[in-house]
Parts: C-alpha cells; sequence; structure tokens
C-alpha cells in the first residue's frame, strides 16, 4: 500500500495484490491525509464482528485472514483464488458488513480469555462502522477494484 497515492485514495474496495493463489483485498474506511482515522475501539470492534461472520459463512474454507490496518484507515481480507473469485469476494465483503450492520447478540472473543485486549471492544461501534461501510460498497463491482490515480 505504500504505492498507492493517498492524497486521492477514497473509502471503498481494492484490490491489493495477489500472490500465487493469495487474493489481498483492501478495504479503505477513511483518508489517512484528514486525520479522521479510524479509533482503536473501532477496528478492534469491527475485527472480531466481520472476522467472526467471515470466519462462519458458507466460504469461510476461502478465508485466509481478516484484520486492521496498522495506519487505521482500514482493513485486509486475504483469500484464496481458488476457491472464490474476485466478484464472488467483493459479494462475500458486502454481505457480512451489512450483517455486521445489524449484529445481535454479545460480541464475539469479549473476555480476557479469548482477547488480551477485550475492553475495548464495542457492538454499537462495530455496527456503526459495519453500516458506513456497507452504504461506501453497495455498489462496488469487480470492475471498481482498481486503485484511484488522480
Amino acid at each position: 500500500s505504500f504505492t498507492v497515492d493517498h492524497d486521492v485514495l477514497v473509502p471503498g474496495l481494492y484490490l491489493s495484490r495477489q500472490d500465487g493463489d493469495v487474493v489481498t483485498l483492501d478495504l479503505r474506511f477513511k483518508k489517512p491525509n484528514t486525520g479522521d482515522l479510524l479509533t482503536n475501539a473501532e477496528m478492534h470492534s469491527v475485527e472480531h464482528v466481520i472476522a467472526t461472520l467471515l470466519r462462519n459463512s458458507p466460504e469461510k474454507d476461502a478465508v485466509v485472514y481478516f484484520g486492521p490496518m496498522g495506519c487505521q484507515t482500514g482493513f485486509y481480507f486475504l483469500f484464496d483464488g481458488k476457491q472464490l473469485t474476485l466478484a464472488q469476494a467483493v459479494a462475500l465483503v458486502q454481505r457480512v458488513f451489512a450483517q455486521g450492520a445489524v449484529f445481535e447478540g454479545e460480541m464475539p472473543g469479549k473476555s480476557a480469555k479469548e482477547c488480551g485486549n477485550y475492553r475495548n471492544l464495542d457492538v454499537e461501534l462495530a455496527k456503526t462502522c459495519c453500516a458506513f461501510y456497507t452504504e461506501i460498497i453497495s455498489g462496488w463491482n469487480q470492475e471498481k477494484l482498481a486503485y484511484p490515480t488522480a
């Protein structure tokens, strides 16, 4: 992502890279140079909800990894490109974020035994962030996966 022009990058869903069969999608939430970053609690809460939904989805065997960017501007989703096409991966991301926006129940992994930083997890924060991102990517498709250049 250090080759991406962050001055023109907008929230969205992008194809970051492909390493053999492993495909990395860049789920960008906010523009880094605005100073409007996701908080630690937002990042952590979305991570727990979305990772749980992905790992329990019908496509779970294709899921390699879902986790936050260190810069707090989004997440990476890695999947097995032999099991999912780009179009299927986009549809999966859209579906799990829509599910996250209406997530009911206890925060997954919210205990000292399950998470080393369980105190900053909040279901309502996760739902708000998921609803925001669901709106951003609602019309996204495989053709829109390229990073903006200007």
